[in-house]
């Protein structure tokens, strides 16, 4: 401590000490986070998420900024990673691998970036040049090249003293063991993130679960406990992966910035990133990490935020470092996708095709940017695989705009009141006896599909659904309140529906004569008596009570007659709307299991009407026929003839055809077949095509239009932003085209120069 700061301390007044409360408070944090720390950084397994981690050390470092006299050198804001595991020997870093400064919002990054902006300014004349990539989330590793052959891998540590994982890194095949090339300087420390890639994860997982096992938590956690591992054989079992972002300790090195340093790499056959840019302006910055928003879940790996540096090395020995952290690099950390929350119940669903779907009920918490109290849990046999118990502290996973999913228990925290989850023997909608739908089915379901009201419900809600008619006013809440499914106590379920009155409909076949049947005063008055839970609040007040309120019709008086709400009217007109739909929304309508839009499309398009599916269906080669169009297959053959073989199945088609909706597609003899026998993929977003209306025009021009890149994929049209489909697509050497060259390709074919003089430059 410096005499002028123990002068500042002398001249406290008493009230500026901690108080007795921030005393003991700062002392609970210190205790909490190096615990956490710990679990982390030493065993890989975690007791609370990044999100709550990071909460507890903005809370530890702002009580350190008002009482500067509390922190002591080993408070973890002074101090850099997890300590040395004894399992492994301790090896001291030739320089210092330190930990970077996180921010947590846009205002902060702009903030620290313009303050380093003006201190390089003021310093050099020059506004600096901003490296800026992606924050793998992997664990960090030392690598130690003399005379270009690898020596030594070694963790951060505690950034001074690392653990010697050198067997196992040697098992990572991007790792070379000698750097390619020659001029390599005598002594080197190469710094970078170990990880596992996202789709690689994705398999292990399934692999784990297939042998009966939990799954991993996450890969962060997965690929540092390979790492890890005593016996280097298991290590190389594990998919892991580097990429490097930098170099500790060099002699005789003499690049002048970290992008020129990145590029020499390169060429000694170290794995650098694909994804970094050096930018010119804060604003670009800001850009990068919008993109990068948007699209983190397009990428090879996670990542949980973005690193800007300044790129030039004399710049940043001027700009120094902190005891814990550089002044010229900072983290920007996105929204947290993975949170720790409370598991209080395991419930079923019943969905359309009567499949019983167990869900978790959990604390509310907010993840992704959305408040979340339930995530799916699949079946029974992934509830067993995930290990998961009811009462227990979950990792819950929300990346983007997926449906959250609960990935496995934090088993350190359970206290032994947790209890196992049983799978109901009985429909919990209409009281049926469960089963599988056929012998080594995973899936347990409700064979009552007719009569059970909750599937009733998720039919007639499916079919007004985006893929099958899209009917904006025949959403779940006028589905729930026209079959009057129904649903639990508002109070105890956040005002999810829970209609009261009788049912309207009891078949999906009566949807599109509602219409119709509006001047038969039995049905006026089965509307009027349709009744939803709705949460009325006072004016300028927030959470109100819940009360049944009408939903289609007000009631009749005296004097004047039931009238249609505005919500009747609009449904009654998308009805009749809708009726002209292509045949393969119509299918997908239909809810038979496994027909999906892709399978619909495909039928459409080799039939052309219902009536000739119908028949194609009563041939003795059904099946062969049905499997053999491109897009269908077996599995789905199987479940059109089983779906087609049931009465009341008919007579939902018969009931929609006399109702008037359109059974057959117009042949548009007009629109020229130019792809057949062609498979484009289309990634990306079109300015002048949504992605439907892109596969409508390949499909109508007899192209296949697939959602996956492969070997035999005859041309990638990519659009803005596009992701992973355009790497794979340059990796194997495919056509790329732009949305120019797409228009082309879809007038005149593949015989045109059209479409290849506007292919897209490999690479951009």
């Amino acid at each position: 401590m410096t005499s002028e700061q123990e002068n500042q301390d002398a001249n406290l007044s008493p009230d500026s000490l901690p108080s007795a409360a921030e005393r003991e408070r700062y002392a609970v944090l210190v205790e909490q986070i190096q615990k956490f720390r710990s679990a982390y950084y030493n065993d890989d397994a975690p007791l609370v998420s990044d999100a709550d981690f990071d909460l507890l050390y903005s809370e530890l470092e702002a009580l350190e900024a008002l009482h500067p006299e509390l922190v002591t050198n080993d408070s973890p804001t002074q101090v850099v990673g997890g300590d040395v595991s004894v399992a492994f020997a301790a090896v001291d870093h030739l320089a210092r691998m330190y930990s970077l400064e996180d921010v947590f919002s846009l205002e902060e990054l702009e903030a620290w970036l313009r303050k380093a902006e003006a201190s390089v300014e003021k310093q050099h004349g020059l506004a600096p040049k901003w490296l800026t990539e992606l924050k793998i989330d992997g664990l960090a590793v030392n690598l130690l090249y003399r005379d270009g052959v690898l020596v030594r891998a070694a963790t951060r540590g505690d950034g001074f003293t690392g653990e010697d994982i050198t067997h196992n890194v040697a098992t990572i095949k991007e790792i070379p063991q000698q750097l390619h090339g020659s001029g390599f300087p005598a002594e080197v420390e190469i710094r970078g993130e170990v990880f596992i890639a996202s789709a690689d994860f994705a398999v292990l997982n399934e692999q784990m679960v297939a042998a009966g096992k939990a799954p991993y938590a996450n890969p962060r956690n997965t690929a540092a406990g390979s790492l890890r591992q005593k016996d280097p054989a298991e290590t190389a079992k594990r998919p892991l992966r580097m990429y490097v972002h930098g170099i500790g300790a060099r002699e005789g090195l003499d690049t002048t910035s970290q992008s020129e340093t990145y590029a020499l790499l390169h060429e000694w056959g170290m794995p650098t990133s694909p994804y970094f840019k050096v930018l010119d302006t804060v604003a670009e910055v800001l850009e990068f990490i919008a993109h990068y928003g948007e699209h983190r879940h397009d990428l090879i790996h996670e990542i949980d935020g973005i690193v800007v540096k300044v790129d030039d090395f004399a710049t940043q020995r001027a700009l120094g470092n902190t005891s814990r952290v550089p002044r010229w690099a900072v983290a920007y950390k996105y929204p947290p996708e993975e949170v720790h929350t409370k598991l209080l119940d395991i419930q079923v669903q019943v969905g359309r095709t009567g499949r019983v779907t167990p869900f978790g009920i959990m604390e509310p918490v907010k993840v992704a940017g959305s408040t979340v109290e339930r995530a799916t849990l699949h079946n029974q046999d992934v509830v067993k695989a995930k290990g998961v118990l009811i009462g227990d502290t979950v990792v819950l996973r929300k990346a983007g705009d997926v449906i959250p999913e609960i990935v496995g228990p934090v088993v350190a925290l359970r206290t032994g009141e947790e209890r196992e989850f049983v799978m109901p023997t009985h429909c919990p909608s209409c009281g049926t006896e469960l089963a599988p739908s056929k012998e080594g089915d995973i899936d347990i379901r409700c064979p009552n599909a007719k009569s059970c009201p909750v599937q009733l419900t998720e039919r007639v809600a499916h079919l007004a659904g985006r893929g099958g008619f899209d009917i904006e006013a025949l959403g779940y809440e006028a589905a729930a309140a026209l079959t009057n499914a129904p649903g639990p106590d508002p109070a105890d379920n956040g005002g999810v529906i829970a209609p009261s009155g009788p049912g309207v409909i009891t078949s999906e076949a009566q949807v599109f004569a509602l219409a119709e049947s509006y001047p038969d005063p039995a049905l006026r008055e089965a509307l009027a008596e349709v009744n939803v839970w709705r949460e009325i609040r006072a004016k300028g007040a927030g959470t109100g009570t819940f009360q049944l309120v009408p939903y289609f019709y007000t009631k009749a008086t005296a004097k004047k007659p039931s009238v249609p709400s505005k919500t009747t009217e609009k449904l009654f007109k998308e009805l009749d709307k809708a009726k002209p739909a292509p045949l393969w929304r119509v299918l997908v309508a239909l809810s038979i299991r496994h027909v999906g839009p892709t399978a619909s499309r495909a039928l459409a398009t080799r039939y052309g009407t219902m009536d000739a599916i119908r028949a194609a269906l009563l041939t003795a080669d059904a099946r062969e026929q049905l499997a053999n169009v491109d897009g269908v297959g077996a599995i789905i053959a199987d479940a059109l003839i089983e779906w087609f073989a049931v009465d009341w199945h008919l007579e939902i088609v018969d009931a929609w055809a006399a109702a008037g909706v359109l059974m057959a597609d117009e042949a548009d003899e007009s629109t020229p077949r130019t792809l057949e026998g062609l498979t484009i993929v289309v990634t990306g977003t079109l300015p002048n095509f949504s992605r439907d209306e892109a596969k409508e025009a390949i499909i109508t021009r007899g192209g296949k239009a697939s959602g996956s890149v492969s070997k035999n994929t005859s041309y990638v049209v990519a659009g803005e932003n596009a992701g992973t489909k355009l790497d794979k697509a340059e990796s194997l050497g495919l056509k790329v085209l732009d949305e120019d060259g797409f228009a082309r390709l879809l007038a005149q074919g593949p015989d045109t120069e059209a479409a290849e003089s506007t292919e897209v430059e490999q690479g951009a």
